[in-house]
């Protein structure tokens, strides 16, 4: 068995699969603490490498594309405090950590485990039921629907139809895009037969986020839903059958010319309310400046 404690988590191997526990240092991510320990199987890893650096090094795990549907949901897009595949090493600690990555590919090279993509889900992905509320609404899944409920943050015309419930059969696919720069991210579910260009913060079965703490955790609800839906390198003639067609959804009213000239009226009454927010301590001086960024973008 090799083991390596750290600061930033605890990684166990036993030759059959490796454990991955969060350690509780402030520079832990909240999506990797709320994810808590994971149990990747070796038939799952296509790798694993360390770096070392100055200060510190790094282990990252590699697993095969399809294995986590956590991955899959992501795209890939999880910044490194969120990862929940790597660790910080402590130079007094860099022949643990390398000695770990010995035992974990001689394992990969004795099972003969490939480092190809596989046409399953070989991690369950987040537990369930689970809600996270961040962006302009809350997003709860119990395994077997979808419902988004909407905040004082919310497009009146996404707001105005109230809140919205999705069975899994009806989902063909989730998207979770984090902010980046001046774009907002989203957690939206794509309906099936029912497509829409719709902005997020128009589209009533999408979550618009705006760069705050708690987007991240938006990523565990994208990522169980996703476990739970047909694994894409699935044969076709697996999959479920499709619905019957629907009408195509369109833009809420709000995508209007005539809406879009009250819009700028209702941005104006968004910064007088972050700014009372911001004053009654509600909002931290980061997440004022942050909103106060995206509503301007909009204006």
């Amino acid at each position: 068995m090799a083991e390596i404690i750290q600061k930033d988590g605890t990684w166990v191997f036993d030759g059959d699969a490796l454990r991955l526990t969060p350690g509780r240092d402030k520079n832990v991510g909240l999506l990797r603490r709320s994810l808590g320990e994971i149990t990747v199987p070796l038939r799952g890893l296509a790798g694993v490498s360390f770096e070392q650096g100055r200060r510190s090094g790094r282990l990252r795990l590699r697993l095969r594309d399809g294995a986590d549907p956590l991955l899959h949901a992501t795209g890939g897009r999880l910044a490194e405090p969120h990862d929940p595949y790597g660790l910080t090493v402590e130079p007094d600690r860099y022949g643990v950590a390398a000695y770990l990555v010995d035992e974990v590919r001689n394992a990969l090279l004795l099972e003969q485990v490939p480092a190809g993509p596989v046409d399953e889900y070989l991690l369950p992905g987040p537990a369930v039921p689970l809600s996270v509320s961040a962006g302009d609404g809350t997003a709860s899944f119990d395994g077997e629907q979808v419902r988004l409920e909407w905040n004082w943050k919310t497009e009146d015309a996404k707001a105005a139809a109230g809140a919205r419930t999705l069975a899994l059969a009806d989902i063909a696919a989730v998207e979770w895009q984090p902010a980046v720069g001046l774009e907002n991210g989203h957690l939206r579910f794509i309906v099936r037969n029912a497509p829409t260009e719709a902005p997020a913060k128009y589209d009533p079965n999408a979550v618009e986020l705006w760069g705050f703490k708690k987007d991240p955790l938006m990523a565990l609800v994208a990522a169980a839903v996703q476990a739970r839906l047909p694994h894409p390198a699935r044969p076709a003639a697996e999959r479920p059958a499709p619905l019957p067609e629907a009408a195509p959804a369109t833009a809420p009213a709000s995508v209007s010319a005539t809406a879009t000239e009250d819009e700028h009226d209702a941005l104006l009454r968004r910064l007088r309310e972050l700014g009372e927010l911001h004053r009654g301590g509600v909002l931290t001086d980061e997440e004022f400046a942050l909103a106060k960024q995206a509503v301007l973008k909009r204006m």
